[in-house]
C-alpha cells in the first residue's frame, strides 16, 4: 500500500489513472472506517489535501467556489456563507462533531454517496455544480445527477471531484435545511430536507427549490413542491400543498431507523418546516 501527496490536480489524476486500486483521500473520516472495517482495501490513498484549489473557499460577484477538500469546521466558521447560504451551513455543521469537521469535507460527504447525506440536498437547492476533473479535461454536472446510487457517483476512472460552484442567491432569497434523526446528535438521517426561496418586494415567492434525501436511493429535486410554493405568500395552503408533494415523491425503505409510512411523513413535515424557516429568512431581506 501506497500514500502519495500530490501538489496539483493534474498530478492526482495521473496517480489515479494509472492505479484503479486508488482511492482520493480528502479526509478519511469515510475511507478509513471503511478500510478498518476491510470494506475497502485500497493500494494506495492519494491525498489532496495539499493541492491549493481542493482547500479553498472563495466568494466572489458570481458565487461560491469550495474547494472538494476544504474542512467543514472552515466553513461552519465562514461569515459571508453564513449571510448568504445558512442552510448550506447548516447542512455541513451536522457533518459528525467537531473533530469530525476538523477532517471532513463537503467533497468527501458528496463522494461517499450516502442518501443520507445532509449536504446533498442544501446543495441542490442551491443549484450547485460539481466541478469534476480527470485524463479527459475538466467537466461539471449538477450536484443532483452527481450521485446515481447508494455508494455510486457518476466519477469515471481516473476522475475527482475538484470543486463545488454555487451561484450567488438573487436578492431576497434565504435558504434552509432540516433533517430528523433518533438521538440528539452524530446520528444518520430517518428524513432531510433542504429548501431555497426566494420572494419579490411584496413578499411573493417567485422561485423555489426543494430537495429531500434519506428517503429514497439518493437525494431527490422535488420540483411540484417548489410549485406549490411559488405565487404564494408561503402560507399555511401552500406550505402544506409543498408538504404532501414531498410525501408523494418519497419512497424510503423500512430499516431501525423508522418504517417506511414514517419516513415518508417525516419528509413532508420537514419539508413544511424548513420551507417556512427559509421564507423567513427571505422576508428579513426585503
Amino acid at each position: 500500500m501506497r500514500y502519495e501527496a500530490p501538489h496539483t490536480i493534474d498530478q492526482a489524476v495521473r496517480l489515479i489513472a494509472a492505479d484503479p486500486g486508488a482511492k482520493i483521500f480528502a479526509g478519511g473520516t469515510d475511507l478509513l472506517v471503511q478500510f478498518h472495517a476491510g470494506l475497502r482495501k485500497p493500494t494506495a490513498f492519494v491525498d489532496v489535501k495539499r493541492i491549493p484549489e481542493l482547500t479553498s473557499v472563495t466568494i466572489d460577484g458570481d458565487g461560491l467556489r469550495l474547494g472538494a477538500a476544504a474542512p467543514a469546521a472552515e466553513i461552519c466558521e465562514h461569515g459571508e456563507m453564513k449571510r448568504l447560504w445558512p442552510g448550506l451551513v447548516e447542512a455541513v455543521n451536522l457533518i459528525g462533531s467537531t473533530q469530525i469537521q476538523g477532517r471532513a469535507s463537503v467533497g468527501g460527504n458528496l463522494c461517499n454517496a450516502s442518501p443520507a447525506a445532509d449536504t446533498t440536498c442544501a446543495l441542490i437547492v442551491n443549484r450547485a455544480e460539481c466541478v469534476i476533473a480527470g485524463p479527459n479535461g475538466e467537466r461539471t454536472v449538477p450536484v443532483e445527477s452527481f450521485c446515481t446510487a447508494p455508494g455510486r457517483t457518476v466519477l469515471e476512472p481516473g476522475e475527482l471531484l475538484v470543486a463545488i460552484v454555487v451561484p450567488r442567491p438573487a436578492v431576497r432569497t434565504s435558504d434552509a435545511y432540516l433533517r430528523l434523526i433518533p438521538r440528539t446528535e452524530m446520528d444518520i438521517a430517518v428524513a432531510g430536507a433542504g429548501v431555497s426561496v426566494t420572494l419579490d418586494k411584496d413578499g411573493i415567492c417567485i422561485a423555489a427549490r426543494v430537495a429531500i434525501g434519506a428517503v429514497a436511493p439518493t437525494a431527490l429535486a422535488v420540483p411540484d413542491a417548489a410549485r406549490a410554493l411559488i405565487g404564494s405568500r408561503i402560507d399555511a395552503v401552500a406550505l402544506e400543498q409543498a408538504a404532501d408533494a414531498a410525501t408523494l415523491v418519497a419512497r424510503p425503505i423500512s430499516d431501525k431507523r423508522g418504517t417506511t409510512l414514517y419516513r415518508r411523513s417525516m419528509a413532508g413535515v420537514l419539508t413544511r418546516r424548513a420551507a417556512a424557516i427559509a421564507a423567513e429568512r427571505a422576508r428579513g431581506r426585503l
